[in-house]
């Protein structure tokens, strides 16, 4: 019986922190006259899914240009 925990205890370990190619989708948009929305795809290989998490992030860039802020936003979601 001690075996089959100490088994089952490796396995659900493995498991955990399994490595694989992870894809992370962003949306990117933008308050700037004229632009628009764009998505794009990238990949983050050989990872846990906890890392590939903490790479695709949303981040969020303010810059002022002539006395007019603006705010560029790429909204990413792991895939």
């Amino acid at each position: 019986m001690k075996k089959v925990l100490l088994i089952a205890a490796v396995a659900s370990l493995a498991m955990v922190s399994c490595k694989k190619d992870r894809t992370c989708e962003c949306t990117s948009s933008s308050t700037i006259p004229g632009s628009t929305s764009e998505t794009t795809k990238y990949t983050v290989y050989d990872v846990s899914k906890g890392t590939a998490k903490r790479a695709c992030v949303k981040t969020t860039q303010e810059f002022t240009s002539g006395g007019t802020t603006y705010i560029s936003t790429d909204d990413c979601k792991l895939k």
